[in-house]
């Protein structure tokens, strides 16, 4: 789950432009218009950041576009609510035992493919054995941990652990927990990708790669009186002017982004309602703490009290839009922590370069250099140019210090390289992702490729047991304040702004964010902008 969650769009690094999405809440703004009675029938264009490679769980690359495109076709077995909680969707139940080794779930009864074939636990182990965990899935890393699926009964499988896990159903909200049709997969071979059947509220009727995806109306889904919309159109609309042209012109009658300055002139085009969702995914900056002088907290909350993260969020285009971020939790995570965000440091000069002299007339210091000599180091980040601008800035910021920072342009895959090696003294890069905190929170602190920073500390491995071992929902966001507070106060990176998504729609289309589950729970909106269209309905 964690290398290509946390990698993607790691070259934008700040809470502007970027390809990454967000984090839980309503998902709308205030200023919506109204939503009215449900409505059926009609048939809507949605225009998409980019394509999809293949619609096949554990072949497709799904992205937020192919995401949002997925939840016409499939249904989630595990969804998350508006309060964080990860519960059954299209499962009717899922429990452990008593260890969290083993997770039994419970599939609802009488389901069906596109296809007519049975949703079972027949259907479910076909997927996971020949699909999902074949040579080649890109989804098997992130069932590593899984040692077997087990069939127990028509309806009944169990998920069987290498190790407890108290956060595993979440891996299900994402592809490894969208059922295929095992017939249609094997029917149509190396093609299946083009052909997708799921259970989802629409079933697929053709794609013309690059340009179209169109779905109608399942007439025999699960949920009665969904979906209400007939069919819908997917056009991938890479340009943001061309995407944002379509949706004013009434060309499309949808469309997403996740770039901040099209959001801003999305909120000024007459007759459109934006669904916004403010992300986990934040930009800023890893710190190579193995290395001095980075080991010293001292130096690495001087970095943090010197940048002025208005003036870092300006440069990305994100003012007005994407707060500050101080933590890998949003303001619209249920996760997030008003203690951490307190702790976080801000923009002091004074403590800063207070912090700095300490640290530099310290005759015991780290690096070994005599006292009193400036630190020289190096910022690397890829050679766009408003992060060629960005890492100007953070120079600025640092050399006010009296702090020797040479920039240096290092190429995407380069970049990525060296945070895996930790060969680097500071870089920007982007953190965190939708995902259960102890995913995002275990790859990041403790030994592993993906803890870039090299920093751990036992209170976030307390934390980290606790997020392993239960599933008390208060219990785990104490757990989780406990160390958003721990990485506050150590500065193991930095942090410019969160990413700011949308699911902008002429007014017409309604109910973009107000899906349920099955029992009346709200869901958690409009994640990453992507949409739940079963619940939405065309205005007459």
């Amino acid at each position: 789950m964690g290398l290509v969650g946390l990698l993607l769009g790691s070259a934008a690094c700040g809470g502007g432009d970027s390809d990454e999405g967000g984090n839980a809440s309503e998902g709308t703004r205030e200023d919506i218009s109204e939503q009215g009675d449900p409505v059926e029938g009609g048939s809507i264009e949605v225009g998409l950041e980019a394509e999809t490679n293949s619609w096949l769980p554990g072949e497709g690359s799904f992205g937020n576009p192919g995401t949002t495109v997925a939840f016409a076709l499939y249904d989630p077995l595990m969804k998350r609510t508006e309060d964080g909680e990860v519960k059954p969707y299209l499962a009717e139940s899922m429990e452990p035992n008593d260890d969290f080794t083993t997770w039994t779930l419970t599939l609802r009864p009488d389901v069906q493919f596109h296809d007519g074939t049975p949703l079972n636990g027949e259907a479910l182990k076909v997927n996971f054995d020949e699909y999902l965990t074949a040579p080649g899935s890109n989804v098997a890393s992130t069932l590593a941990e899984v040692t077997s699926l087990e069939v127990v009964d028509e309806l009944t499988v169990e998920y069987r652990l290498a190790a407890t896990n108290a956060a595993f159903p979440d891996i299900l909200t994402q592809a490894p927990g969208w059922p295929f049709s095992p017939t249609a997969a094997a029917q149509f071979g190396e093609d299946a990708g083009s052909n997708p059947v799921g259970t989802g509220p629409f079933q697929f009727v053709s794609w013309q790669r690059d340009s179209r995806l169109t779905v109608e109306k399942n007439e025999n889904y699960w949920q009665d009186g969904l979906p209400y919309l007939d069919e819908i159109v997917f056009r991938p609309i890479p340009d943001e002017d061309t995407r944002l042209a379509s949706l004013e012109s009434g060309d499309v009658q949808a469309m997403q982004t996740l770039r901040q300055s099209t959001i801003a002139r999305a909120r000024d085009v007459s007759g459109v309602d934006n669904y916004e969702y403010l992300g986990n995914n934040a930009g800023g900056s890893l710190i190579n703490t193995s290395r001095p002088p980075f080991d010293d907290v001292r130096v690495r909350q001087a970095l943090a009290h010197a940048i002025d993260q208005e003036a870092l969020i300006e440069i990305l285009g994100g003012t007005g839009m994407t707060p500050p971020a101080t933590q890998y939790f949003s303001p619209d995570s249920p996760y997030y922590s008003e203690e951490a965000e307190e702790a976080f440091p801000d923009f002091d000069p004074e403590r800063a370069q207070e912090l700095y002299d300490e640290y530099i007339n310290d005759p015991a210091r780290s690096d070994g250099q005599p006292a009193g000599t400036d630190l020289s180091f190096t910022y690397n980040c890829p050679p766009d140019p408003s992060l060629n601008e960005l890492s100007q800035l953070y120079q600025s910021f640092w050399g006010n210090l009296g702090m020797d920072v040479s920039l240096r342009a290092v190429e995407q895959a380069a970049h990525i390289q060296n945070a895996i090696a930790r060969d680097y003294d500071v870089q920007c890069f982007r953190f965190s992702e939708e995902a259960d905190p102890y995913f995002i929170l275990d790859e990041a602190f403790t030994p592993g490729p993906l803890n870039f920073t090299v920093y751990q500390s036992p209170e976030i491995d307390t934390a980290l047991e606790t997020l392993r071992t239960t599933t008390d929902l208060d219990e785990r966001k104490e757990a989780v304040a406990a160390a958003s507070l721990n990485i506050s106060e150590n500065v193991p990176n930095l942090f410019t702004g969160y990413t700011l998504t949308d699911v902008a729609v002429r007014e017409e289309v309604k109910n973009v964010g107000g899906w349920e589950f099955p029992d009346g729970t709200m869901g958690d909106g409009v994640p990453g902008a992507t949409t739940m269209w079963g619940f939405v309905w065309l205005a007459d």
